[in-house]
């Protein structure tokens, strides 16, 4: 008999453990992570009366495989335009949250004596809020319609991506072990060059392979794509120099923005669940209860921390960004714990071999403490508020109260602001993908062609076809935005052109730098001569129509993926559209209603229906499976099941969802006039159906019943023709209601009612 191998049994383990565990938590209505952390103390070695894993580096391999898998997950869930959309009130507050809880963790573990990677990791750890357990608490408490928890989300959105960011500059720190301000900044620079690039390489490219691929994806093959894309992220990440976890988050959130997102998300997610067990169960594998009992001080200030820092800086975050008093302590008090990115940092810091062996115990210790105080500090938020409130003095009251209320006034943009924000960000991106071009071809194509075709032929080839890759992008950068509205309207309101033409000649000049630093790389000529031939190819850019088309071209392309998923959902109505939002000052809603089938008026026609002039709402949309008819004519028809989209005023929408709720009443007495019942009766000699044919008896017109089949003689059961005549002696079966039924049967010889 084989030997089983040790690994196959430490899965079985594992898993043994945490699916007991998750049944368990599950009763006790607690967040599952905990429950993985507890079957990973049950199958650690420092728990002696029960079986422990005995290959832990292979178990230590698969939870590195479940963060790449968790973040993929979150990437796939996230969207660099929730970004856009949080709004300045989570900008401020996540950023404060984060700053402030880092110093207070470097500051605590500074105060233990611990050391100075310790103490950034512990502070690193300490910054980041569950989503998980968040999530859990607001719907396990019901909470999900208050104001407060919508922003709540939105910063547990930019504390997600800050958290990707930090965990980049704590591996930066690990490795290089220092924090020079300049190798900082080096490094955070260097993250946002491949953060722009691989996202813009990467919504162009992934949605376009997709899309032509779309024939050939079947669920299996669409998982192994998509895992493909992920791991090879993950090795592109690691090769450049970034954490494998930031390689799958970028992925999974370049992939979250095409239209296969979400069936993407529930191909991966038992895969996510499997691996992510596993890493959970890991982490509480290296729980070892005489480390905890040893460091239960730090545990115990740790938790205090935590509580009263996220309490007093998450409250003060919000505050600051001109959120109420109430909203500002509802949302600080619901962030006081940490959890998944806690451990995943924690896991980075043992990977990397920067940080102590205890560190790890203490923060699952934390996590455990914590999660389990969670819905009570969210419970609490609101007496804590009254009580804050009442014990201000009332100037303090106003001062916030005008605050608030202050920072809420709409600013609108300068013509000059949007002009310069637009070709900032179009120069930077472009610019971004003008370096990686550069790097590509000087540092991997040159070695290949010149090995093919030597000397200056090889390199001019190179030069040729660097620059034709070069050229869209390179006029993107000059051209762009020099027709645009704000342009246009500057250069019209104002005598002095300076400042705008000074925006193009800068342009121009990157471009031209450009030029000559790949002319310089591959030929030994003078300065003079560079300039001139850079000067001849930006004139040559600048005026090429083709070139215009090419650029307008990618940039389309770019923008149909990036907006892809968007359209998608607006047109199957899972989104509301953009107009919707700029109807609110207005005091002008865009609602669904779903029609229900019970109402009298299905089947009409929108004229005859006439909504506009009954209850004041407008028909913007009928939404029919996956067809939509947006405008619809006065001729369309309305059927049940449509989901409809209207445009009206609360009082109109009120009124107007009346008519739409499903009538429920049905009288008791229906439920047994609608039973159908199947019963058999022979045709006699004064049968009203003697000798008549299926059509001309009315069984199925006149008594509403159907005839399932006849018997006749010794013949078996068969299909009644329509021109068959009944015959003496036949015996026909019929279904229908019990009333129906009992009719027809008068007009033969019952032979059973049973």
């Amino acid at each position: 008999m084989s030997e089983l191998a040790p690994l196959i049994a430490d899965l079985a383990l594992i898993l043994f453990c945490a699916g007991v565990m998750t049944l368990l938590f599950k009763k006790l209505k607690q967040p599952l992570v905990l429950g993985y952390i507890v079957a990973g103390f049950l199958a650690s070695p420092h728990l002696s009366l029960t079986p422990s894993v005995v290959d832990n580096e292979s178990v230590h391999v698969w939870a590195d495989i479940g963060v790449i898998f968790l973040l993929f997950a979150l990437g796939l869930e996230f969207s660099f335009k929730k970004i856009v959309k949080v709004g300045g009130s989570a900008v401020i507050a996540a950023c404060t949250i984060i700053f402030c809880m880092i110093f207070l963790g470097v500051s605590v573990g500074t105060l233990f004596g611990w050391s100075r990677m310790d103490c950034l990791f512990l502070g690193g750890m300490l910054a980041m809020s569950s989503t998980t357990i968040i999530y859990k608490a607001f719907a396990d408490l019901g909470l999900f319609k208050k104001q407060f928890t919508q922003l709540v989300m939105s910063i547990l959105i930019l504390e997600d991506i800050l958290a990707i960011v930090l965990m980049v500059l704590l591996s930066t720190m690990a490795v290089s072990n220092n924090v020079q301000g300049l190798e900082l900044i080096m490094s955070i620079g260097k993250l946002g060059f491949f953060l722009i690039l691989w996202f813009v390489v990467g919504i162009w490219l992934i949605p376009l392979l997709l899309r032509k691929t779309r024939k050939l994806m079947s669920d299996e093959t669409l998982l192994i794509v998509s895992l493909a894309l992920c791991f090879f992220m993950v090795v592109i990440a690691s090769k450049t120099g970034f954490s494998a976890a930031f390689g799958a988050f970028i992925m999974g959130s370049i992939l979250a923005e095409t239209v296969e997102a979400e069936h993407i998300d529930h191909l991966v997610k038992p895969v996510k669940d499997l691996f992510g067990a596993i890493f959970f169960v890991s982490v509480g594998m290296m729980v070892d209860p005489s480390m905890i009992v040893e460091y239960a001080l730090p545990i115990i200030v740790i938790t205090l921390t935590i509580l009263l820092g996220q309490s007093i800086f998450g409250s003060m975050g919000v505050l600051l960004s001109g959120q109420t008093l109430k909203t500002s302590m509802q949302c600080g008090f619901s962030l006081t714990q940490i959890g998944e990115f806690a451990f995943i940092i924690a896991s980075l810091g043992v990977s990397l071999g920067v940080t102590s062996d205890f560190l790890y115990p203490i923060v699952v210790a934390v996590s455990v403490i914590t999660t389990f105080l969670t819905p009570y500090m969210i419970r609490f938020a609101e007496p804590a508020s009254n009580f804050v409130e009442s014990h201000l003095p009332a100037k303090w009251r106003n001062t916030l109260s005008r605050y608030a209320t202050g920072t809420r006034t709409v600013n609108h943009d300068s013509d000059w602001k949007r002009f310069l924000v637009n070709i900032i960000r179009n120069t930077v991106i472009y610019s971004i993908v003008c370096v990686a071009i550069v790097t590509i071809f000087l540092n991997f194509v040159r070695p290949f062609i010149t090995g093919i075709l030597p000397g200056i032929w090889g390199d001019l080839l190179v030069a040729i076809a660097t620059i034709c890759f070069l050229a869209p992008f390179l006029r993107a950068i000059m051209v762009k935005g020099n027709h645009s509205d704000e342009f246009v309207t500057l250069w019209h309101d104002t005598k002095n052109h300076a400042p705008l033409l000074a925006t193009v000649i800068f342009r121009v000049l990157i471009a031209i730098v450009f030029l000559m630093f790949v002319i310089s790389s591959l030929f030994k000529i003078s300065t003079a001569l560079i300039l001139g031939l850079a000067l001849i190819l930006v004139t040559g850019m600048i005026i090429s129509r083709g070139l215009k088309q090419q650029s307008i071209k990618i940039e389309k392309i770019f923008l149909k993926n990036l907006r892809s998923r968007e359209v998608k959902a607006e047109y199957l109505g899972t989104k509301k559209p953009e107009y919707a939002g700029r109807l609110m000052s207005k005091d002008i809603h865009l609602a669904d209603f779903e029609v229900p089938a019970e109402v009298d008026w299905v089947g009409s026609m929108l004229k005859d229906l006439n909504f506009g002039k009954l209850y004041g709402v407008h028909v913007v949309s009928i939404l029919r499976g996956n067809k939509r008819i947006n405008i619809p004519k006065a001729n369309d028809r309305v059927f049940p099941g449509d989901k409809i989209q209207v445009i009206g005023t609360d009082a109109e929408l009120a009124k107007f969802g009346e008519i739409m709720q499903p009538k429920m009443d049905i009288e008791e007495d229906m439920y047994e006039r609608g039973e159908m019942i199947l019963r058999q009766f022979v045709i006699d000699e004064d049968s009203q159906f003697l000798g008549k044919n299926l059509i001309e008896s009315g069984i199925r017109n006149r008594y509403h019943c159907l005839i399932v089949g006849v018997e006749r003689g010794n013949d078996e059961l068969h299909a009644a023709n329509p021109q068959e005549l009944f015959q003496f002696g036949d015996v026909v079966w019929i279904v229908g209601e019990r009333a129906d039924v009992q009719q027809v049967v008068g007009g033969g010889y019952a032979i059973s009612y049973d």
